[in-house]
C-alpha cells in the first residue's frame, strides 16, 4: 500500500479525496491536515510516500510548505489546485503531479500509476526550495508566523528547535536544516543558528571560540569550526 498524506483546509475536500485514494486500494491514507504545520507533524510521524497537497491554503501555501520540509523525509508531491494557473507554478516548483478540483477518477487512476513508477525506480524526489521568509512557530492555541528578520538566533535541544527573538522564544517544527538551508540565518554551533543582522558584538575567547551579543543583548555561542565563517560574515 502507498502511504497518502492529504493536506487541504477544506474538509469536504480531504473527505473527498481520501474516499478516492480508498477506492483504489493501493493507497493507505495516514493522516489528513489542514495547515502547515499539522503536515509538518504528519511528515515527521507518519514519513508518507506521497503528498496530495493543497496549493492554495490561509497562513502558508502549499508551495511555501514544500521549503520546510526536510529533504531526508521529502515525499513524492501531487498539488491539488481548483485553479489551472497553479498548475504551471507547482511544475515550476518541480511538483511530480498536480489534479484539479474536484479529481476525476480516471485522472486520478494516471496519478497512481506514474507514482507506482516512481516507488519501484526509487529516484530521488528533487525539489527546489524558495526563501522561508516567514517561520511557523506553535503555541498554545494558536500558530504564530515569526518573520525571519526578526529571528536573532535559534537554538536546538532535547525538546525541539526554537526561535529567539527580542519579544521572546517560540517552538517551531522546521529543523535547523531547513532553516539553515532555506533562511539567511547562519550557522554558528551545532547547535544554534544566528541571524547576522542582529549581531550587536562579538566576543572572542581564549579557546578559539566566540559569543555573538545581539541587539537585545543575548548570548549565542560560536564553536571554533564555525568562527571564521562568522568573521567573515561579520566582515572581520
Amino acid at each position: 500500500m502507498i502511504r497518502a498524506l492529504i493536506v487541504d483546509d477544506e474538509i469536504h475536500s480531504r473527505d473527498e479525496l481520501e474516499a478516492l485514494l480508498e477506492e483504489t486500494r493501493s493507497f493507505a491514507v495516514v493522516g489528513k491536515c489542514e495547515n502547515a504545520i499539522g503536515a509538518l507533524k504528519a511528515m515527521k510521524s507518519e514519513k508518507p510516500d506521497v503528498i496530495f497537497l493543497d496549493i492554495q491554503m490561509p497562513g502558508i501555501s502549499g508551495i511555501e510548505l514544500l521549503s520546510m520540509i526536510d529533504e531526508e523525509i521529502m515525499p513524492i508531491v501531487v498539488f491539488v489546485t481548483a485553479y489551472d494557473t497553479y498548475a504551471i507554478k507547482a511544475f515550476e516548483e518541480n511538483a511530480f503531479d498536480y489534479l484539479l478540483k474536484p479529481v476525476e477518477k480516471q485522472r486520478l487512476e494516471k496519478t497512481l500509476q506514474k507514482i507506482q513508477r516512481r516507488l519501484i525506480s526509487k529516484s530521488v524526489n528533487a525539489f527546489t526550495g524558495i526563501e522561508i521568509k516567514r517561520i511557523p512557530c506553535v503555541g498554545s492555541n494558536r500558530i504564530k508566523l515569526i518573520n525571519t528578520s526578526d529571528v536573532e538566533f535559534v537554538r536546538s535541544d532535547a525538546a525541539g528547535i526554537y526561535l529567539v527573538c527580542s519579544q521572546g522564544e517560540f517552538y517551531t517544527e522546521l529543523t535547523l536544516r531547513v532553516l539553515e538551508a532555506r533562511t539567511r540565518l547562519v550557522r554558528c554551533h551545532k547547535q544554534f543558528l544566528v541571524n547576522i543582522d542582529q549581531a550587536d558584538e562579538i566576543i572572542l575567547q581564549d579557546n578559539q571560540s566566540a559569543v555573538i551579543h545581539t541587539r537585545s543583548r543575548k548570548n549565542v555561542q560560536v564553536s571554533r569550526r564555525y568562527l571564521k565563517k562568522i568573521k567573515g560574515k561579520l566582515g572581520l
